[in-house]
């Protein structure tokens, strides 16, 4: 029998609220989590973004709502876009109950946060290092909290949020209750779960909308270093009307929106660095088309709803294959159709079973577009819009231009080629880029490019054929770690390495960012044990050197040294 909302007996207030909400049979996860939380028992809720768990956690905290002088639930977010979703829904919600609700993050003046924590709060939204800084200005006193909300609780260990989210759950009453939600449950989550809640009961709810069959699925092997030309030439083919793509960290959205826009395909970044208000400038010029192209991580594109993206690219595959699938969820929505393109580098190939196995659709090998392809697609565009406009009729004002030449004595053919060339000029701004076959090199160079060990070759050289150089089998393989691979390069040394989880992309990202200087000119990158190699420019080498102290990955800094 199908549960409706007036079936859980919810007080009065919430249940007026939701009427005028429209709603009527709740989600799986509300369905589930919402009578197990009024009993008042702690629980764990795994479900994927856009399950409806804020109503889940949202209604029994506001059900159990009484005014009192400080705050009684807590919810912490990874995002202040989050955070601010979340605390929008529960003003919602709790609107005839006059709850106070109070969304803080970083990125925003303490005053107004102060000013509003000292009138009074019942429920704070937020995001743990704006917590944990209110808790230490003696602002914020979670003595009285009775409900805690951990959303999103895989989010906040990949951003390095659990130190602070267990400083935040020991400064609360140990009676509380605690609600913990993740798509997945890390065994860091689960360490998490085991200290700090009381005999947890588990729901796990498997996202209905994870039928991706509105949605045509390619992927294309390329080696990493040909990514972009790749996809500057899939742009020329695709029928973009608006495209997301996909990178793995906010340096990178950056570098990759200036090189399409260099390459005359206007982009915006959407990273967390952004200013709310800017954000929300940003999705704005989106949805009106103004802007076509976003790139964008995981973390700030959460919260995005838009129907009408037409294109996903995944340019860097994620870690897990259900972020793959829910990136991909933001095209074919609203009865559309959808596009989710993804670049594989050779060595990711087993990544495409896991994705297969998790959309239960395979996903198409795709051929990129050859120069001929693109030359051939751009004249039957100019064609075509010519076709249009001679249908149309509406150009007086340049006949007479046209007459004006022939009575100089020009030929009408040759001026309409002319204007032609014309107005094809904006495609020098787009030169077709060289992309090498991966089948075609595999046997010669790949197992070096994208073999699954841990030197990892970025911006190399090219001889004079267009050929990248990787240097002398020999020296590769000597192990001598001292002497950088490449002509002009220096090579530099870390004391982090494969003991610490140290990623290319992180080592690329924080240097990239701090130095000021472009991803693309960091060299090979060799990463051990306990130490890892980077190549560096010699001539950017002392600007590197001179930030040692702000390099980071994750929470922990690093230092470069010469080696």
């Amino acid at each position: 029998m199908t549960t409706e909302f007036t079936s859980l007996n919810l007080r009065p207030e919430l249940e007026q609220a939701i009427l005028e909400l429209g709603y009527i049979t709740p989600t799986g996860i509300q369905a589930e989590m919402i009578p197990l939380m009024l009993t008042g028992v702690d629980v764990i809720g795994q479900a994927q973004t856009g399950t409806g768990k804020t109503a889940a956690f949202a209604f029994p905290i506001l059900h159990n709502f009484i005014h009192q002088r400080l705050p009684q639930a807590l919810i912490l977010a990874p995002t202040r876009e989050l955070a601010v979703q979340v605390a929008s829904a529960m003003e919602q919600y709790g609107k005839h109950l006059k709850v106070r609700v109070l969304a803080v993050y970083g990125g925003q003046p303490y005053g107004p946060q102060v000013n509003q924590l000292k009138r009074g709060v019942d429920i704070v939204v937020g995001t743990p290092g704006r917590i944990i800084d209110l808790m230490a200005r003696k602002v914020l006193d979670l003595s009285m909290i009775k409900s805690v909300v951990l959303d999103e609780a895989d989010e906040m260990l990949n951003m390095g949020f659990i130190e602070p989210v267990e400083e935040i759950l020991s400064a609360t009453p140990a009676a509380r209750q605690t609600a913990l939600f993740s798509a997945t449950l890390p065994v860091r989550i689960r360490h998490l779960a085991d200290r700090f809640m009381r005999d947890p009961q588990s729901i796990t709810i498997k996202k209905s909308t994870l039928t991706v069959s509105a949605i045509e699925q390619r992927y294309y092997l390329v080696h990493e270093g040909d990514k972009l030309a790749a996809l500057t030439n899939l742009f020329e083919i695709e029928p973009i009307t608006s495209a997301l793509i996909f990178v793995r960290t906010r340096v990178e959205t950056g570098q990759l929106a200036s090189q399409l826009s260099s390459r005359g395909f206007p982009a915006e970044a959407l990273n967390g660095d952004l200013e709310q208000n800017a954000r929300e400038q940003i999705l704005g010029r989106f949805r009106a088309g103004q802007i076509k192209v976003l790139v964008a991580t995981d973390v700030a594109a959460r919260g995005l709803d838009i129907d009408d993206i037409s294109h996903v690219f995944n340019y860097h595959l994620p870690d897990d294959a259900e972020v793959y699938v829910h990136r991909i969820g933001r095209t074919g929505r609203a009865g559309k159709t959808g596009i989710a393109i993804s670049l594989f580098a050779p060595r990711e190939k087993r990544r495409l079973r896991e994705i297969e196995h998790m959309t239960k659709q395979a996903l198409t090998l795709g051929k990129l577009p050859t120069a001929a392809d693109i030359n051939q697609h751009r004249e039957d565009q100019v064609l075509e819009q010519m076709k249009i406009w001679l249908g149309r009729g509406r150009y007086q004002r340049e006949r007479e231009l046209v007459a004006r030449l022939v009575e100089e004595g020009h030929d009408a053919m040759e001026i309409a080629a002319a204007a032609l060339k014309l107005s094809r000029a904006d495609e020098k701004q787009r030169p077709v880029a060289n992309v090498t076959d991966v089948a075609a090199s595999e046997g010669r160079s790949s197992s070096y490019r994208d073999r699954g060990d841990r030197e990892y070759g970025r911006g190399k050289p090219q001889s004079r054929d267009g050929k990248r150089d990787f240097g002398k089998r020999g020296e590769r393989d000597s192990g001598n770690k001292r002497a950088s691979h490449e002509a002009g390069m220096i090579r530099l040394k870390l004391n982090k390495g494969k003991e610490n989880g140290v990623r290319p992309n992180d080592i690329v990202g924080t240097i990239a960012h701090h130095a000021d200087i472009p991803g693309s000119s960091i060299g090979k990158i060799r990463i051990e044990d306990k130490f890892t190699y980077v190549d560096v420019p010699e001539a950017l080498v002392e600007k590197v050197l001179k930030h040692n102290g702000n390099y980071r990955i994750g929470k922990d800094k690093f230092t470069l040294v010469k080696s």
